[in-house]
């Protein structure tokens, strides 16, 4: 393997990482006014893995297009690209699994979108869009 891609594939497996321990986190949180379980157990799904290593190849395709803007303007157009790929591989997996592992939460929140997204959200998504990106700014020396 060539020593770039090696670096790719190093940097494509840290965002993932940093994505599943990111929905780890969030998960433990948002589950702790119900649950009332000091231990803070977070979960994602395996399902995961291939939707948040999308976040490197994004990141390097958008990152230089969008470096110029101001930070919450970078967040929110990554906000909505998240949301497509949280809806279309929901859409997806539904499709192809019988069910999108998220969507028996999301329909019971008021703001879910046909069960596949969440779009109170969003300004988590805001914060973890601008994590990937300064994650990935720092793996590429540009930070």
């Amino acid at each position: 393997m060539s020593g770039s891609w090696t670096v790719s594939l190093t940097h494509l497996l840290i965002l993932t990482c940093v994505g599943l321990a990111l929905e780890v986190i969030f998960t433990a949180v948002m589950d702790y006014p119900e649950k009332k379980d000091l231990r803070l157990k977070g979960y994602t799904y395996l399902w995961m893995v291939p939707i948040y290593a999308l976040v490197y190849p994004f990141c390097f395709l958008l990152y230089p297009r969008l470096s110029n803007y101001p930070m919450l303007v970078r967040g929110f157009m990554y906000m909505l690209l998240i949301y497509g790929v949280e809806y279309s591989s929901g859409w997806l997996l539904r499709r192809s699994v019988g069910e999108c592992p998220w969507e028996k939460e999301y329909v019971k929140a008021k703001w879910n979108f046909h069960g596949l997204i969440r779009l109170d959200f969003a300004p988590a998504w805001i914060a973890a869009a601008l994590v990937f990106e300064w994650t990935y700014r720092v793996l590429r020396g540009l930070a």
